[in-house]
């Protein structure tokens, strides 16, 4: 009986396996200084060509950061076509445009239908950018390829198209739930007759907390399809990516980062509560003089502190999951049976980094930010250790020896534009 060349791809042992295991830590040995002098750069004439010097900003941006990144004492290259960065980048705004006009215009039909547009395209707007990206990406000379399928790419974002019934489930139901809301829907209120207002009912509650429920486990559940996916179908020679993780483990991740964001939430409730205290104590001392000016300061300062706070509330839970999900990632995942990832960041001294990085870009007014965020890709990627079988020269040599001629190379610089960012 002939057996699938798959199956016997599979049951072949690789020529990797016989060899010794060799560590590489990775370095960056780029600097916040150095980068600083790029980045002001791609301020400036981002500011003087209103945001057209964009896709050229991210090429010099990517450039340094991937030239800086050393791999197994080899440098990333980064190779995309300006051409195809900058066609991306006027497609976007082209589409960002219509739909504004479109919207400001009343037309909504064409709203309508450029949304539902987009989400069937969301997809294949994912994938045209993976390709890019990995496309572009050149260790030692090897290219990086994502070779999914669009069937493939379509069947995992599944997660899309079961929020938008999630919510049109949630829309329908609100108007079975409220008759005057289905009526204020379909008759809207006479000018100056009487005007109509729905009750808001606990049931109506109940749903609306169940729609965001599903919504946030449909983007839990896409955001593992696509980061499975990118692994499990990226390709460098003939070699696959290899992936442990399971979908529990990204709901345990958001689950804490939840519990996380709570716990701020409460200390800077806390914080507020005692600052207002001890302003109500002082307005009530001064009121004789100069109280009409303390209560100016208080409201300006009041309104300030509010969106700082808010800010400082939300940025340790989001530093958090970042740190985990980044941890859970780069332990679970290798190339074939030739390589593995181990990473040891810890989160607390990432959100602890997050914390000072933003303080000192709050008061030096967006300037350290170039320094911010060296300091967090630097602590990232000196977190992971590179094991390999056997020795890098042998592993790259047997790579390129697997790897695709130049018509593959061709068909690969074909494929994807940079369509996100």
């Amino acid at each position: 009986m002939n057996q699938n060349p798959k199956d016997a791809a599979q049951e072949q042992p690789s020529v990797f396996m016989s060899q010794n295991i060799e560590a590489y830590p990775m370095e960056f040995t780029g600097s916040g200084g150095e980068y600083f002098r790029v980045w002001i750069v791609n301020v400036l004439l981002g500011i003087v060509t209103l945001g057209f010097y964009t896709p050229w900003a991210r090429r010099r941006t990517a450039m340094y950061f991937y030239g800086h990144s050393m791999v197994a004492n080899s440098p990333l290259e980064f190779t995309a076509q300006q051409r195809k960065m900058v066609v991306g980048f006027v497609l976007l705004v082209l589409l960002s445009i219509a739909y504004k006009l479109a919207a400001n215009t009343g037309q909504d039909l064409a709203v309508a239908l450029m949304l539902l547009g987009g989400a069937a395209l969301s997809p294949y707007i994912w994938a045209s950018a993976m390709r890019f990206r990995l496309g572009a990406t050149r260790w030692r000379g090897l290219r990086l390829q994502f070779a999914a399928s669009w069937k493939e790419v379509y069947l995992a974002s599944w997660p899309v198209f079961a929020l938008a019934l999630v919510w049109f489930g949630v829309f329908f139901g609100m108007q079975m739930l409220s008759p005057e809301l289905a009526q204020m829907l379909d008759e809207p209120a006479i000018k100056g007759g009487p005007k109509i207002r729905p009750e808001f009912t606990p049931a109506m509650g109940g749903l609306l907390v169940l729609g965001l429920i599903l919504s946030v486990l449909c983007f839990i559940r896409l955001e593992y399809n696509y980061k499975s996916l990118l692994v499990l179908r990226a390709r460098l020679g003939a070699e696959h990516g290899r992936w442990k993780p399971v979908y529990m483990d990204f709901v345990k991740v958001w689950l804490a980062t939840v519990a996380v964001f709570i716990l701020c939430a409460l200390a800077v409730w806390l914080i507020v509560t005692a600052l207002l205290s001890g302003s109500i104590a002082m307005l009530v001392m001064n009121k004789g003089s100069g109280g009409f000016m303390w209560i100016i300061v208080m409201v300006i300062v009041g309104i300030v502190g509010f969106f700082f706070l808010l800010l400082l509330a939300s940025a340790p839970a989001r530093a958090y999951r970042e740190a985990r999900m980044f941890q859970l990632l780069w332990n679970n995942i290798g190339v074939s049976q030739i390589a593995r990832f181990k990473c040891n960041l810890r989160a607390g001294g990432f959100v602890r980094l997050r914390l000072k990085n933003m303080v000192l870009t709050l008061l030096t007014l967006g300037f350290y930010r170039p320094f911010a965020r060296v300091s967090e890709y630097r602590m990232k990627l000196e977190s992971v250790t590179l094991h390999i079988k056997g020795g890098v020269d042998q592993v790259a040599g047997a790579l390129t020896r697997q790897q695709e001629g130049g018509l593959g190379d061709a068909l690969a610089d074909a494929a994807g534009l940079d369509l996100i960012g």
